[in-house]
């Protein structure tokens, strides 16, 4: 896993020149298109989280996350005129991800595939296939096929609306200068060792961050982490604080900043253990790990690579490994 987050400068660099080609096809795919139906699982699900504010922002188009079991056991696919139907799966290989994308193309409608893997059965029945080109992952968390993932949503986006793809060509300098920022992460995670539970908050773009922050908490710490929009954790669900109760937040500059900082400081009066990921210095928290600064559309991408290795040096810290997570495997196939 430390080898795989390392390679996500150069995986990014790849992916970016793999797809320099495709934005006038994928502008053409996008042409009279209402809204976007997306399909996808597990890490791949936070890429489509992303998706729907990157192509929902940018672009105007209203983003969905499907329900595969719509188009596998229920057997009652809805109508999907109007729709660019993209899949996003490291494998391409889910079968419930792939009856979506066969029933997309039933109706005639347009698919975008967002796979490692091309000739895979998901690429093999795109209308477009933007490659990660991520490489061989070893490790079973996913960590640069998310990345890249994410880095492929913002390629779209721009592709869509017939933008030049310019704004992209920093990241894999940018994410390694914030693999260099956020490499020691040990001082980070001491506050969580000892805890089995913990609520991750987020706004705007890094809900994305937020959902993949926790997930990598839970299938490599096994510590049961709780994603919540800034917004949604205060109705309700901050009742949970009390002293010494472990947040983390994604607090990066741009529109929803005020709000993220605003429920830190309402958290941290009520006594929690605070761990921000943030680009400003003057975030607040009891532990801030840095990132570079960046398009706030964008900052998702520089994000991904530190929030998994506070993930992998917690796991560490907690005495296990984050390379054999427990009752995990490389690829699930879901019907």
């Amino acid at each position: 896993m430390l080898s795989e987050i390392g390679e996500q400068p150069a995986a990014l660099e790849r992916m970016l020149a793999a797809n320099a080609g495709k934005a006038d096809r994928l502008a053409e795919l996008a042409t009279g298109v209402t809204h976007v139906v997306v399909a996808a699982r597990g890490t791949s699900d936070n890429a489509a989280r992303y998706a729907q504010y990157v192509w929902g922002a940018r672009n105007r188009l209203a983003v969905g996350l499907t329900a595969p079991s719509l188009f596998g056991p229920l057997d009652a696919p809805p109508d999907l005129a109007g729709a660019l139907v993209a899949g996003i799966s490291q494998s391409g290989r889910s079968p419930d991800l792939v009856a979506v994308m066969t029933e997309a193309s039933r109706q005639g409608r347009p698919t975008v595939a967002i796979t490692n893997e091309p000739d895979s059965p998901l690429g093999k029945g795109a209308d477009v296939v933007v490659e990660l080109a991520a490489g061989p992952e070893r490790a079973v968390a996913a960590t640069k096929t998310y990345t890249t993932e994410l880095a492929a949503v913002a390629l779209c986006g721009l592709a869509f609306s017939g933008e030049p793809l310019g704004p992209l060509a920093g990241l894999p300098e940018t994410v390694g200068a914030a693999l260099d920022l956020g490499g020691d992460v040990a001082e980070a995670v001491g506050g969580l060792v000892e805890s089995d539970r913990c609520v991750v908050v987020g706004r705007g773009f890094h809900m994305a961050t937020a959902f993949e922050w926790a997930l990598k908490l839970q299938e490599l710490a096994q510590i049961l982490a709780q994603p919540f929009s800034a917004a949604d954790f205060r109705h309700g669900p901050m009742a949970v604080v009390e002293r010494g109760f472990p947040v983390l937040a994604v607090a990066t500059a741009g529109p929803t900043y005020d709000q993220m900082t605003s429920l830190v400081a309402d958290l941290t009066r009520r006594g929690a253990h605070i761990v921000t990921v943030s680009d400003l210095e003057e975030a607040p928290g009891d532990v801030v790990i840095p990132i570079p600064r960046i398009e706030p559309w964008l900052s998702p991408i520089v994000a991904a690579p530190v929030v998994q290795m506070f993930a992998r040096e917690l796991t560490l810290a907690r005495g296990l490994d984050p390379d054999s997570p427990r009752g995990l495997s490389k690829v699930t196939l879901t019907h």
